[in-house]
């Protein structure tokens, strides 16, 4: 049976752990408002890129296209853009995303494709350099970045890029966690080269000719890398609320958590003071009685 002592340190040292993971709840609870109003503001950019895409793709010259748009002819080596925190204490958030992007490795494997994997984030590194190690074929760093700027997404854009004009890799996927509540963050994998536009039904299509100038051709030619850059922005930005969600949840689960171990430990530490207690009047009244 644990002393007095014993349980007053462990009493005090889990209502330690509380507050630290109460001030953490409250940082990630403050970030999250902006992260939240970051990502949602960078969606309707992303979507609308999207359809402006679709839109030139329809009347661009196939034949000469771009391989961001139509890819090199082949699926043989897929690129794994995994992209993770830079720190833990965040719930499942970096293991589901990571979770996701190994299921797909697994079967890309599986139907006799090479994988290769560019990891944004350490945890994400981490998780999977046992197992996956091999193919991991670079490690993006933002372990000093405090704010998610559109130029860190170009930095990694420029990176996926040429490795793409070095023939690579012939298909790329992003892996992020879309950020839909404080409880739900998706986990998501998007196409990005070449990338996969959305089928439009007929009479959308026909509700907008337009016409353009420059040439579609040209404009696709500027459009298309910048995309990729727009689309790996918005998957940070997502992720980045999500991680402070996904932390915020965690951090709230534990202080309560802790909570409930103070309170069994009080009860634990109220009764075995009394236990002592009366002991003590046990052994006085029996040695009074003695003598």
């Amino acid at each position: 049976m644990p002393s007095l002592k014993d349980l007053r340190n462990r009493r005090d040292s889990v209502t330690a752990t509380r507050k630290i993971t109460k001030a953490m709840q409250m940082v990630a609870a403050a970030k999250l408002r902006r992260a939240q109003e970051a990502a949602t503001a960078a969606r309707p950019y992303a979507e609308r890129m999207e359809r402006v895409l679709a839109d030139l793709n329809r009347g661009a010259n196939r034949a000469g296209a771009s391989p961001l748009l139509v890819g090199t002819g082949s699926n043989d080596t897929q690129l794994l853009i995994v992209m993770t925190a830079e720190r833990g204490l965040c719930g499942g958030f970096n293991a589901n995303i990571a979770r996701l992007a190994r299921a797909d490795a697994l079967r890309q494997q599986r139907e006799g494709r090479t994988v290769k994997i560019l990891c944004v984030g350490r945890k994400g590194y981490d998780l999977l350099r046992r197992e996956w190690g091999r193919q991991i074929i670079e490690r993006v760093d933002l372990k000093g970045v405090r704010q998610v700027a559109f130029a860190h997404a170009q930095d990694i854009a420029g990176k996926v890029l040429a490795l793409f004009a070095d023939g690579k890799f012939d298909v790329a996927t992003l892996y992020f966690s879309e950020f839909k509540s404080v409880i739900v963050q998706k986990p998501t994998a998007l196409q990005l080269i070449p990338v996969k536009l959305a089928a439009e039904a007929d009479g959308a299509r026909a509700e907008r000719a337009y016409a353009h100038e420059p040439e579609e051709d040209e404009i696709l030619s500027y459009l298309l890398p910048r995309n990729v850059a727009a689309q790996i922005f918005r998957g940070l930005l997502e992720n980045a609320a999500s991680e402070q969600g996904a932390r915020m949840s965690a951090m709230d689960s534990a202080t309560r958590n802790a909570g409930e171990m103070i309170d069994r430990l009080n009860l634990r530490y109220n009764r075995q003071r009394q236990a002592n207690i009366t002991k003590e009047l046990i052994e006085i009244i029996s040695g009074a009685e003695a003598l």
